[in-house]
Parts: C-alpha cells; structure tokens; sequence
C-alpha cells in the first residue's frame, strides 16, 4: 500500500477539487492508487474531472516557419521568461525555425546538426547564444507537417504553436481552426479516434453517478440517458465536436462541413510541457538559515 502522505492528498486536491477529507479518504480505501482514487470521486459526485494539467516548467518560446505546403513548429527553451522575451532570443527562435524548415528534418539530433547562417549548425548557434544571452538556450523538439492542401499555422504569444492540415476549404479556415486547437486543445479530433476503454469508462462513472431512481428506470430509457452523457462527453473531447471559438452557435464540425473540409493533421506544441519545474521554497530556506 502506498504510504497516504500530505502532498499525495495534495495532489488529488488539485487534480480533483473535492475537499482534503475527501481525498484522504478516497486515497484510503484505494490503497493510495491516486488514478482509482480520482474515478472513486468521480463516481460519487465528489469530482466532476480531473484537472491535472501538464506540468510546465522549461521557458522560451515555439517558433514557426511555412512555405509552400510545408510547415513546422521548434520548441527552444531559455532559463527565464525574461530571456524569453529578449529581442536577440526571439529573433534566434525564428532563424531557427527557418533552418528547421530548410533542412526537413524533426529527429532532435538532425535538427542540431542542421545548417544555419553564421554557424556551423543550429547546435553550435545556441551555444553562442547561450553565451551571449547569459541562460543555457537548447532547441528541445520539432515538428513538420506536410500537406497539399491548406495549412493554417498558428503561434499564440510563442507560448503555443499549432499546425492544422485540411483536405478542402481554405487557409483561412485552417488558421481558424488552428486557433481553436491553440484555445480547447482537443484531445481527440473526431470521435472513431475516442480510445474504446475511455467511453467505457466514462459510461461505468455516468452510471455509477447516477441516482437511484435514474437507475430503476426501463432498461431502454437507462440506456438512451447514458449515451446521451456519453454523445456529450465525447463532443466535449474532440476538435469537431466543440463548439468553434470564432462562432460559438457553430461547431468545428459544423464549420468543415459548410466548406467541404475535413481535418488531415493537427499538431500542438506548448512551451515547456512535460518538464517539471523545480519549486523553490523560500520560506523554508529562510527558516533553515534562521536556525543556523
């Protein structure tokens, strides 16, 4: 069994909203099993969702780059937001994406031994950089989309960039669009994409949320109710069926289906996702130097 310290029911706060006790005592009778803690919340109206976020820590900024059918996005990390936002950096960010573009290439490795104007490679540039900026600059991920059809890219404040490739319509709705993924981030775009565990999930929490007299009532009725949660749920996690955030009385669907487009590719990148920020306790640092 998982030993139910403080910052396990901490964690299941954040994730779940339900209360402290609440959380203890779901963290309890799951043996600290925080995923089977949060479905038992779930389940009994304690917890609506889970709302873990990604955990972000790395700054800098998501460059891109496009032409003619082609278009990436590159990750390059900074220390500070502070450096993020230097003029020198962001120009940096930029050429990179250019060279990335050029050279048609995503593999890290490749990327880095890519040519760039001025220096060997894109390597051996953010090491000048480094020195010259005065925080370690790393060129982290790429992505590249390819498509003969409209491609709308989209850079939000360099903090989110966001790719979409159509099948029809224009470049002008592929940009929308791309804007939509950049604001909802779609786990999913259309519904056949819906892992099958996760509806079934979902439709054994619905059930289990259920009232009692919900639950008696004919099994056809029952059955209409929780694919109706479901048909819901599902809306609610795939780019076609959200409502579209430059039309909210349309959804994305409804927007591909009056231009004749659908969706080939979407590809997201935010800054500094996946990487945990070491959190500074200063006050516990200013009570360890007062003992001293």
């Amino acid at each position: 069994m998982t030993a139910i310290t403080a910052k396990l029911v901490g964690e299941l706060r954040e994730r779940s909203g339900a209360g402290m006790m609440d959380c203890k005592k779901a963290l309890t009778e799951t043996n600290g099993d925080i995923e089977a803690a949060i479905e038992h919340l779930r389940k009994t109206g304690l917890a609506k969702a889970d709302k873990k976020a990604d955990r972000v820590a790395a700054e800098g900024r998501v460059a891109t780059a496009s032409d003619n059918g082609k278009a990436v996005l590159v990750e390059v990390n900074s220390e500070t937001d502070f450096a993020a936002k230097n003029a020198e950096f962001i120009d940096f960010t930029h050429a990179v994406a250019q060279a990335v573009l050029q050279a048609g290439v995503t593999e890290i490795e490749a990327v880095k031994a890519s040519a760039i104007t001025g220096f060997a490679n894109i390597e051996e540039a953010a090491k000048a950089k480094t020195a010259t900026i005065g925080e370690k600059i790393d060129v982290r991920r790429a992505a590249r989309v390819e498509n003969d059809g409209p491609l709308g890219v989209y850079s939000h404040g360099g903090k989110i960039g966001v790719i979409v490739a159509l099948k029809g319509g224009s470049e002008e709705l592929a940009k929308g669009i791309a804007m939509h993924v950049a604001a909802m981030n779609p786990p999913y775009v259309k519904a056949e994409d819906v892992p099958a565990d996760f509806i079934a999930r979902e439709k054994d929490i619905a059930l289990a949320a259920m009232s009692d007299k919900e639950k008696n009532k004919p099994a056809d009725i029952l059955d209409k109710i929780i694919t109706g949660k479901i048909n819901k749920i599902v809306s609610d996690v795939t780019l076609v069926g959200q409502p579209y955030v430059l039309d909210t009385n349309l959804t994305v669907g409804d927007v591909l289906k009056k231009e004749g487009a659908d969706v080939v590719k979407v590809v997201r990148l935010v800054v500094g996702e996946g990487i945990e920020k070491v959190q500074e306790d200063y006050l516990a640092e200013v009570q360890k130097a007062m003992q001293v």
